[in-house]
């Protein structure tokens, strides 16, 4: 029991599947949060977001949306998932460093735990599960 609770061994089945566990529970959380804006974004009236690029408070809106609805939609099925990671990347990187630069870690906290899985998900792929796999056929090897 004890060789096996340190075993380092891999398992290419397992490694897949946790990749798609995490995609999609990753996919699933930050879609709530991109509704949550889509929400601001179709209310009447003037729109109130912050705006950390200079772009404007509604162009500002959008872009999250963009990143934090379609892009974790796209991670989710295993679509373009390192090109969709990349919008995500850079809005947590904003969340974490810019919006929350002067609060508690406990505000930094869930931004910085996506910002951390987006990159993972930048640098992995989508995994066997995936749309990207059913796309480029492709059997994934990996050396170590």
């Amino acid at each position: 029991m004890m060789m096996r609770l340190f075993n380092t061994s891999y398992n290419q089945n397992l490694y897949d599947f946790t990749i798609l566990l995490l995609r999609i529970t990753v996919g699933c959380f930050m879609i709530t949060h991109g509704l949550q804006k889509l929400d601001m974004l179709m209310e009447s009236g003037p729109v109130k977001f912050v705006d950390p690029l200079g772009v404007g408070a509604q162009a500002s809106l959008i872009l999250t949306v963009f990143a934090e609805l379609i892009c974790s939609f796209l991670i989710l099925m295993g679509f373009a998932t390192r090109l969709a990671a990349i919008p995500l990347i850079i809005t947590m990187f904003i969340a974490v460093f810019v919006i929350h630069s002067e609060d508690n870690f406990s505000n930094k906290e869930l931004p910085g735990l996506y910002l951390a899985i987006y990159v993972l998900l930048l640098i992995i792929g989508s995994g066997r599960f995936s749309v990207d796999r059913l796309i480029t056929g492709k059997k994934k090897k990996i050396n170590y």
